[in-house]
């Protein structure tokens, strides 16, 4: 039996932070189980609150870690153990300092680029292959602010920048899930290039 593909959002969990700029990941994964119209049950054991679900044809698994941002790994191995998910069928969303609010990337591997929750899987997985949908979120332009600037609410036109990419990327889901990363990383990249 063909193993399922799990879309993860990273994020902190808690009321606190639901709508802090570090949440992009959780606000794109909440987007995808409202389109396939199912709730995330929590599972204790697992660190995640998980579903299974249909979508576009294809049999995946949608994750939220119940563990803090610098956690993620544990929850992220965990579900992949026990649902026996690939490296290759794993793709994670999070919010990316080094894109521009509105501006969505795809890619497949590569660095952690000093994310914490990227960073705390790649210690957990050996394999650092899997696709990243990175969510524009802008940088404070200062590093020293940058932790205060994440755990903050983006201003009104920055936030609706920032769900607008979120809801480009969910378009392109039938591509990734497809297994056709060029097609979806064209549509994608050209429809957030209007991100400044």
């Amino acid at each position: 039996m063909k193993k399922p593909f799990l879309i993860v959002g990273l994020g902190n969990p808690g009321v606190r932070y639901a709508e802090t700029r570090h949440n992009a990941g959780f606000w794109f994964l909440d987007r995808v189980a409202g389109l396939a119209q199912i709730g995330l049950r929590a599972q204790s054991r697992l660190q995640a609150d998980v579903a299974r679900t249909r979508l576009h044809g294809h049999d995946c698994l949608l994750a939220r870690p119940r563990t803090f941002m610098n956690h993620s790994g544990q929850a992220v191995r965990s579900v992949m153990d026990y649902y026996g998910v690939e490296p290759e069928s794993l793709l994670v969303a999070y919010d990316e300092l080094d894109l521009s609010p509105g501006v969505a990337r795809l890619k497949a591997g590569g660095g952690h680029g000093g994310h914490n929750g990227l960073r705390d899987i790649f210690r957990h997985l050996p394999d650092h292959g899997f696709l990243r949908l990175r969510i524009g979120i802008g940088h404070p332009g200062n590093k020293d602010a940058v932790t205060a600037y994440v755990l903050s609410r983006a201003d009104a036109a920055d936030e609706e920048a920032i769900r607008g990419s979120i809801s480009e990327a969910v378009d392109v889901l039938p591509a990734v899930l497809a297994g056709d990363l060029g097609a979806a990383m064209k549509k994608l990249h050209t429809v957030s290039d209007h991100g400044i």
